[in-house]
């Protein structure tokens, strides 16, 4: 007669939890600046690849609107957003990756008028009036395409380095 063996514990592995991004203070950080370098240390770009993929939280994009002073149904057109998908947006709490980008692309524009112009409420005020240097286009509406920001960008780099044209 033989003994049956003892019945094995299934000792399974432990899938270690993902590390969850926190969002908050995205689109103030690339505005503002971060209060620490730490804090921005951790926002690398491969970092913030990772946040836009995730998504933003739609309190980001509050925080944009808020910043740039202008009205979400004015907003939300120049990054691509319907009423309806904002609706949709705010329902379920969080933005898609495009919008995401579209977000923090304001955001570092913002960011850099912020610092060229020194002071939020000149940024503001330039990036809504339309710009020799733009063809006389007004920069919000030019950053509604990347090549659109980047020109936008270049145009406060040479208004911070004095060769403005």
């Amino acid at each position: 007669m033989t003994k049956a063996k003892p019945a094995r514990k299934r000792v399974g592995r432990r899938i270690p939890a993902k590390k969850v991004v926190s969002f908050a203070g995205v689109v103030s950080g690339q505005i503002h600046g971060f209060e620490s370098k730490a804090a921005a240390f951790e926002l690398s770009p491969g970092k913030l690849i990772e946040v836009i993929r995730m998504g933003l939280p739609v309190q980001e994009l509050d925080v944009l609107q808020a910043s740039l002073d202008v009205p979400m149904d004015e907003l939300a057109p120049k990054l691509g957003i319907s009423k309806a998908t904002l609706h949709r947006r705010k329902a379920q709490g969080r933005l898609g990756p495009e919008e995401s980008d579209r977000v923090l692309r304001f955001a570092r524009l913002m960011g850099k008028a912020v610092e060229v112009l020194e002071g939020e409420v000149a940024a503001r005020r330039w990036l809504k009036s339309p710009q020799v240097g733009l063809g006389g286009a007004v920069p919000l509406d030019y950053a509604e395409t990347e090549v659109g920001a980047r020109e936008v960008e270049d145009l406060l780099g040479r208004i911070e380095y004095g060769v403005y044209s």
